[in-house]
């Protein structure tokens, strides 16, 4: 049997541009990345399952650079190569490691929990969604759940791996919990890992976005991008009857949403960072 071919693009950075590379790769449509030291800073492989064009993926990272206002030149050299199949996820699984957040702990279903006395253990597969409580958004998001949701009502706009939405149900099992994505492989992942949690019955998991019909909560939560943040602020204060989440933004591009707030008669109550990540809580 004839092993599969992966592309590799080998992007070799300056260090405080790892994350906008990382970032661009993903966009440019990589399948996972890794990271490593260089004698010039750092280099960032992205691993493709198809055949890349050299130009495009360099169009793409330079506008990431652009998105984290770093110049140009931190992208120092380019290099696209083959690599031969090999067990992925045996790979993945030995480096995830548990992420403690706040009382939480997310931790993958494999990895062993020696103490968590008053901490809520969220066990995440990810597959192939957004969301593992690596990523600053998320632990901001989590982060703010913790200190905003009381119970009630909550609604999980761009659910990803249905992270925020199963934290929150085993915080408050009586909560009445929304999620939804427009990725309908990603509401499938949601669903295995609410089951995973034992949460499965007590989250409304649901293929498609926001829209005038949603039901409102008590708290809404939205990790998606500045842009399709701004796009839908209208529908998400419109389904607000308590505080909005809003993740998913760049520091620069914190004016953009707020000045969408504004128009739209909103005020922001907190903004809180970490890295060059912000939430923003209305």
């Amino acid at each position: 049997m004839t092993r599969q071919l992966w592309q590799a693009i080998q992007a070799t950075c300056l260090r405080d541009a790892g994350e906008a590379i990382e970032y661009g790769l993903m966009e440019a449509g990589s399948v996972g990345t890794e990271t490593g030291d260089s004698a010039d800073g750092m280099h960032v492989v992205g691993y493709f399952d198809g055949p890349v064009e050299e130009v495009e993926i360099r169009r793409v990272l330079l506008d990431a650079l652009r998105i984290y206002n770093l110049a140009r030149e931190s992208l120092i050299d380019l290099k696209v190569s083959e690599v031969a199949d090999r067990d992925w996820l045996a790979e993945w699984k030995k480096d995830w490691r548990p992420v403690e957040v706040g009382s939480f702990i997310v931790a993958p279903p494999w990895s062993e929990i020696a103490s968590a006395s008053n901490r809520i253990v969220v066990r995440i597969e990810p597959g192939m969604a957004f969301g593992t409580g690596t990523h600053e958004t998320t632990r901001l998001c989590l982060k703010a759940i913790e200190k905003y949701f009381r119970g009630g009502s909550l609604l999980d706009v761009g659910t990803g791996t249905g992270i925020l939405a199963i934290a929150a149900s085993r915080m408050f099992p009586d909560a009445r919990v929304e999620a939804c994505d427009t990725d309908a492989d990603a509401v499938e992942i949601a669903r295995e890992n609410a089951r995973l949690n034992g949460v499965a019955g007590q989250i409304d998991l649901r293929v498609g976005s926001i829209d005038d019909q949603t039901a409102s909560a008590d708290l809404v939560c939205a990790n998606l991008t500045a842009a399709v943040i701004a796009d839908l602020l209208p529908l998400m204060l419109g389904a607000t009857c308590g505080r909005l989440i809003l993740s998913g933004i760049l520091d620069s591009q914190v004016d953009l949403v707020t000045a969408r707030l504004l128009e739209l008669g909103a005020s922001t109550l907190e903004l809180e960072k970490d890295g060059e990540w912000c939430a923003l809580v209305i």
